[in-house]
């Protein structure tokens, strides 16, 4: 008899085999702001500082609102779009909830 129990997934963080029953209530990790807010995906955030876009020769200024953002695998970046920039990564320490 197979179950979702006997399912294991690698989990690099640890370096450990763990059950995946475990994986997805570890997955559902916080993504907190630089102010110590909850971020969820949709939620509209602005920059607490200027920003250098490597690759677009751009730089974001301090209080743009970007808007819809998508939570990635990694608790520390946010994945968004920008009217000029497509494929933006943001870190979560540059960023405030609005």
């Amino acid at each position: 008899m197979t179950g979702a129990d006997d399912d294991y997934v690698y989990d690099e963080a640890t370096g450990e085999w763990r059950p995946a029953s475990e994986m997805t209530t570890a997955a559902a990790r916080e993504v907190r702001d630089a102010s110590g807010n909850l971020l969820n995906d949709g939620d509209s955030v602005t920059l607490i500082k200027d920003l250098k876009v490597k690759g677009a020769n751009q730089t974001l200024k301090q209080g743009t609102v970007i808007r819809s953002i998508r939570l990635t695998d990694n608790p520390d970046e946010i994945d968004c779009r920008h009217d000029t920039i497509k494929g933006l990564v943001l870190r979560t320490e540059f960023v405030r909830k609005r």
